[in-house]
């Protein structure tokens, strides 16, 4: 088929040079499926947050903020929150992409728009630099000044500083950054990736969208539906996880019996997410053995998730993490030191990007599936 014109009609102009050779073919895919996920981490990077009044999450969390009262039946209620309001922002997201890409320009066969949302998608759903920012605040702080801390601190851990000492505030510090890597960062980024897969195996099962189109025109066709069709889910499927994750920090509490639902589903959620963080964590700190001294330490916190990835961040750095009342880390043993706290932003931070590297290698295989099947 080498040299070949695709005719005039259902394909775009200039598309039809992707099946011409076997390395062109993959360019509009990959560059659909990667790009979001680019300029979402470039955004992250030089922003860090949207501006909070109208930042998609914090819209989100007042919706959610409705439900957080009091119910005659709670445990029913927060079924139906937990089930539909993460479904809707999935809808909402992921339907946005798929109209952008049904109605916007393509050049080259990429669908600039729906590049551009999936991309304003991710960078409010994933973040890193914040974490980064505020942790490394936080460890700054217990040098200079303890009652800063305490009070910047907040901004990541739900428990009361006012008693932590400097070396717990630390503690406190890497636990929620190691946490939230998972739940802020990585959670998005799996869910991405699998939501894309799960599209393309669907259109491998039902079929290419082309049909009724012969030659290069069906590959082309069926080519650009299914790779538009996989940045649509994974898209929604990023929104909805982070919408799961929302629930769960606002409702999932034993106080809350509106939250059970919420905070269950989050469990599920979470369940690979956590694992994930943990072997990057790992990867990052280039200690294998931190991930298998992990695996008992990790049952310490009552979340069957939360533990993985700070347990992993406490036994390749070798401090003890520790939670008052509530779990012992024994990574090693003290508490963080100074030192060791900047190790752990350090380390947080290239776990994120070795997450970034395996799920835009994914990612690139998929797109590599999709051109070539």
């Amino acid at each position: 088929m080498t040299g070949a014109a695709a005719p005039v009609g259902a394909t775009e102009p200039a598309v039809a040079a992707q099946v011409a050779e076997p390395a062109a073919a993959l360019i509009a895919p990959a560059a659909t499926l990667l790009a979001p996920v680019a300029l979402a981490l470039a955004l992250d990077l030089a922003a860090a947050e949207p501006p909070h009044r109208v930042h998609p999450v914090a819209l989100f969390g007042t919706l959610v903020g409705r439900f957080d009262r009091e119910w005659g039946r709670p445990r029913l209620v927060g079924v139906a929150v937990a089930a539909g309001l993460p479904l809707a922002a999935a809808a909402l997201c992921g339907g946005v992409v798929w109209l952008a890409a049904a109605h916007g320009p393509r050049p080259g066969g990429v669908p600039v728009a729906a590049v551009a949302a999936a991309a304003g998608v991710c960078f409010s759903v994933a973040s890193l630099r914040m974490l980064l920012d505020v942790t490394g605040e936080v460890v700054a702080e217990t040098e200079t000044d303890p009652d800063a801390a305490r009070e910047s601190v907040r901004a990541l851990v739900g428990r009361d500083p006012a008693d932590l000492s400097p070396a717990a505030l630390r503690s406190a510090a890497v636990e929620s950054a190691a946490e939230n890597l998972a739940d802020g960062f990585v959670a998005p980024l799996v869910w991405f990736a699998a939501g894309a897969t799960g599209a393309v195996a669907v259109a491998a099962v039902g079929g290419s969208p082309g049909a009724g189109t012969t030659g290069v025109t069906a590959t082309v066709a069926g080519s650009a539906a299914t790779v538009e069709s996989a940045l649509a889910a994974g898209v929604a499927a990023a929104a909805w996880v982070k919408a799961v994750n929302t629930l769960d920090s606002m409702l999932g509490y034993r106080s809350k019996p509106v939250g059970w639902a919420s905070a269950r589903l989050d469990d599920a959620a979470m369940f690979l997410p956590a694992r994930v963080a943990a072997c990057c964590l790992a990867v990052a700190a280039r200690s294998p053995g931190s991930l298998r001294r992990a695996r008992s330490l990790a049952r310490e916190p009552a979340s069957p998730n939360s533990g993985w990835p700070m347990a992993t961040a406490a036994a390749a750095l070798g401090v003890r993490l520790e939670k008052p009342g509530a779990y012992v880390l024994d990574g090693g043993p003290e508490a963080p030191s100074p030192a060791a706290a900047r190790d752990a932003v350090r380390l947080v931070g290239v776990a994120g990007g070795v997450t970034v590297a395996a799920a835009a290698a994914w990612v690139l295989a998929l797109a590599g599936v999709v051109a070539w099947s």
